[in-house]
């Protein structure tokens, strides 16, 4: 098979910003991209998934990606025993308890004929049901939360080491999206698009404002890491006089080991995942689901079952999306719930997915890499740009003050602009589906 030379000068330009950044800035600014421009091939790899292989329209992206950092904190943080001694069992039971009355009201609502005795008994259940939980789950959240509230006041996790929290990010994020699945992708897209949107906005709330889940916007810091901190190897004699040897300040030294670290296990699940969607888009299933992507009705005729096809393939995305959660939460060893907003967390990934090019795996990849390197470095050139434009003009001069205001909007402006250049000149994307 001949080799794509354009798609390899793609991701060597990158490779080349990357390493430029490195050369004439710092190389620890060039690891930081280079590990949030892993986790967002990820991310965009996930989203690939669903639209470019399915032709799903996810507009809830934020909220699978805070369920991966979620998974974080209950996998490796470790338990507060005060909590768990004060109500962790009333807690826990009071989660069964309303598992039970949904579980009731949907056993009641399938063996139940249709008709008004249905109707009051789902109410009747529905409504018992949420004062009973309430009940219960009230006071233990009370008696969780005064816990030293300025430290811990939750729960904690399993204390389980941190690797551990990626795969669990992941299976968060795929219950959830089996659940909104089973309702919301019998929908027509813009339908889906709006309800996944909405969802993705209650998850990230219940984040905000459930303490004894995750301490709400009093965030989780301190979060196990996979590689070394950077205060142990500086205390290490050994790597001192290594990173002397190389003539390096071991303080710098330290932190691009520990960039490296992290990049060493972004790369190996990103091939992982890369080898397993490039064998998955190549077998039968991946050639049905295009079949479903571009005519679901010519699919149902021949047979398929399109929803559950649906199904499958956005539960899949979605784990994904919260397995790069995870690791970014890891990689930021903090969970933040305030932090995720749309702009960065829906519209950037969906910004990759079409400049890279939905429908091809490595498409994905590549937009990741460049719509983050622009992401961080665009606003830095902006500011160097208007302060080189207003050299000559005199200090106090409103149009001076206006323009250097400006570069804080040039992300945006950037973002909007590689879109415009990418749909005119190459509308499918850099990399397009074969």
């Amino acid at each position: 098979m001949s080799m794509n030379w354009r798609n390899i000068s793609l991701f060597a330009l990158v490779a080349l910003l990357i390493i430029g950044t490195g050369m004439f800035q710092s190389w620890n600014l060039a690891l930081a991209i280079l590990n949030m421009g892993l986790v967002s091939a990820i991310m965009a790899l996930g989203v690939n998934m669903q639209w470019g292989y399915a032709g799903l329209f996810n507009v809830g992206i934020m909220g699978f990606i805070a369920l991966g950092g979620l998974g974080v904190v209950v996998t490796s943080m470790p338990p507060v025993s005060a909590a768990w001694s004060a109500a962790g069992r009333e807690l826990v039971a009071s989660l069964l308890l309303g598992l039970a009355v949904i579980i009731l009201a949907v056993f009641s609502y399938k063996r139940m004929s249709p008709g008004k005795l249905r109707t009051l008994v789902l109410i009747g259940i529905l409504v018992v049901g949420f004062f009973a939980y309430r009940a219960v789950f009230d006071p233990a959240v009370q008696k969780i939360e005064a816990i030293n509230p300025a430290a811990t006041g939750y729960l904690g996790g399993l204390g389980l080491p941190v690797l551990l929290a990626w795969p669990v990010g992941g299976a968060l994020a795929a219950v959830a999206a089996w659940a909104i699945g089973k309702t919301a992708l019998g929908l027509r897209s813009d339908y889906l698009a709006i309800a996944t949107l909405g969802i993705s906005e209650i998850l990230v709330a219940m984040l905000k404002n459930e303490d004894w889940l995750a301490r709400g916007v009093k965030n989780v810091n301190g979060l196990p890491r996979p590689v070394p901190y950077e205060i142990s190897l500086q205390q290490r004699d050994s790597f001192v006089a290594w990173a002397q040897n190389w003539g390096a300040d071991p303080v710098t030294a330290s932190s691009i080991v520990v960039k490296l670290g992290y990049a060493g296990l972004f790369l190996v699940v990103l091939l992982i995942l890369i080898a397993a969607s490039e064998a998955a888009l190549r077998s039968p299933w991946g050639r049905m689901m295009r079949a479903i992507r571009d005519n679901e009705v010519a699919a149902e005729a021949m047979g398929k079952d399109v929803t559950r096809r649906h199904l499958q393939v956005f539960v899949l995305g979605s784990a994904v999306v919260g397995l790069a959660g995870a690791m970014m939460t890891t990689l930021d060893g903090q969970l933040t719930p305030a932090s995720y907003q749309p702009l960065r967390y829906t519209f950037l990934v969906w910004v990759m997915v079409i400049v890279g090019g939905s429908g091809n795996n490595w498409g994905a990849v590549l937009g990741g890499f460049v719509i983050w390197f622009f992401w961080v470095q665009v606003e830095p050139m902006g500011q160097a740009l208007m302060g080189f434009i207003t050299l000559g003009m005199e200090d106090g001069s409103a149009l001076k003050a206006h323009l250097l205001d400006s570069a804080a909007h040039m992300r945006l402006l950037t973002m909007g602009l590689i879109m415009l250049l990418v749909l005119r000149f190459s509308p499918r994307g850099l990399i397009p589906e074969k």
